[in-house]
């Protein structure tokens, strides 16, 4: 009998000093899962953290990006209003005279048929016309006025202005074959075309 006793009092013990095992483990497991948790959550924090920094970051970037753009598009801008505004005003300059021009080339086909009446050219009234002529021609070509070529030229509507057709042998259609009045343009702008005779 004292044997049982003696055997339950240790199975006891060792069922208590079992569940005391048993108890301390779980206790270290819990102990671990909390700071399992713990790390996880500061690990979830940080990442959320880092996450919300670098979407902070792209934003700045991209605003950093747009205001970049905004700057090269108005300076690109700024850029072609300044070559415009030269332009306009090399334009202005050089066509405000164009008025003028056009009321002295009668002028010079005045001079031009004087000269082709005299029948002496080595009279003095001829050599003073002829001088007068090319001071003016010289004048004109200082700014930009130049007389349109047209003979043996292909005939081009933009330049020349065809009065007459005439078949001629030996010559090409649509070229020039005779010229009745003197054109003249300043720079690329035609003032005046030059009326001309065409082949067919």
């Amino acid at each position: 009998m004292e044997n049982n006793i003696n055997q339950d009092e240790k199975l006891q013990e060792d069922y208590a000093s079992k569940e005391e095992e048993i108890v301390q483990n779980s206790e270290e497991n819990v102990q671990e899962d909390i700071s399992t948790e713990e790390e996880n959550v500061t690990d979830i924090n940080s990442k959320l953290e880092e996450k919300k920094i670098n979407d902070k970051i792209e934003e700045l970037e991209n605003q950093i990006n747009e205001r970049d753009d905004k700057y090269k598009r108005l300076q690109a801008e700024y850029s072609n209003y300044m070559r415009r505004t030269q332009q306009e005003k090399e334009t202005i300059g050089l066509f405000a005279n164009e008025k003028i021009i056009n009321e002295l080339i009668p002028v010079i086909d005045s001079m031009e048929r004087a000269m082709e009446a005299c029948t002496n050219k080595e009279d003095d009234m001829y050599k003073g016309i002829e001088l007068v002529h090319k001071q003016l021609i010289d004048c004109l070509q200082k700014f930009g006025v130049e007389e349109i070529d047209a003979i043996d030229q292909d005939f081009d509507p933009n330049l020349h202005l065809a009065v007459m057709q005439e078949s001629v042998e030996g010559i090409e259609p649509n070229k020039v074959v005779m010229v009745l009045q003197k054109g003249y343009k300043l720079k690329s702008k035609v003032l005046r075309a030059t009326m001309v005779k065409v082949s067919c």
